[in-house]
């Protein structure tokens, strides 16, 4: 009996995307993303590793490109990182998002992947903020600690495996300072992204092998 490799899709934003549209070696960027197919390939389980991540993207530029980048792809474990540039906006281009707004952004996406898929696992990982610069400290209290607790809610709603990205980088950097894990404040530097997908793989992979 032949035995399919399960397909592991990772959607979201820059921090997913990584360069992965001009990526000549598989079009899985330079991220977590390419780590995560790594450990995959040097033993169990073996994933079919898709990355659809779209630098910039919020969550109502991710509803746009929803069927044909992740319920067309017929994923069986669904991974989604949202929430950076739905805070980021807000600072750099003046276009504020509600909790509120982001929550029924993010709830319909996983209403039409849970009528449409059938998923052996959904992971949701908190949007994270490593301060680096004054102007950043307080992002997080006025708008992104609302917008994390939107996703643990809709994780618990939908069944999904919840990863708290901003907790494991934040606490990393304070033991080792904000350059072992981040560049600019969400864009992760080498060892945040390996922080990530050592953090995915330790949660998701037994469940998978």
């Amino acid at each position: 009996m032949t035995i399919s490799t399960p397909t592991a899709l990772f959607t979201g934003d820059s921090i997913t995307d990584m360069c992965r549209r001009t990526d000549p070696s598989g079009f899985l960027g330079a991220g977590y993303v390419r780590r995560i197919a790594e450990l995959s390939s040097a033993g169990a389980p073996r994933l079919n590793v898709i990355n659809t991540g779209v630098s910039g993207d919020r969550t109502t530029d991710l509803a746009a490109r929803w069927e044909a980048d992740v319920v067309e792809r017929r994923p069986d474990v669904l991974t989604v990182l949202i929430g950076a540039n739905d805070m980021w906006r807000r600072y750099d281009a003046d276009l504020p998002m509600s909790a509120e707004e982001f929550g029924a952004n993010y709830a319909a996406l996983l209403e039409r992947a849970r009528s449409a898929l059938q998923l052996t696992r959904l992971v949701l990982m908190d949007p994270f903020l490593v301060p680096v610069t004054e102007e950043q400290a307080g992002w997080y209290a006025e708008d992104l600690a609302a917008k994390i607790d939107v996703v643990r809610e809709l994780a618990a709603r939908f069944d999904a495996v919840h990863i708290p990205l901003h907790d494991i980088l934040t606490e990393r950097a304070a033991i080792e300072g904000p350059a072992s894990v981040i560049d600019d404040g969400v864009h992760p530097s080498a060892g945040g992204h390996e922080l990530i997908a050592q953090a995915w793989w330790s949660t998701v992979a037994p469940s998978l092998a």
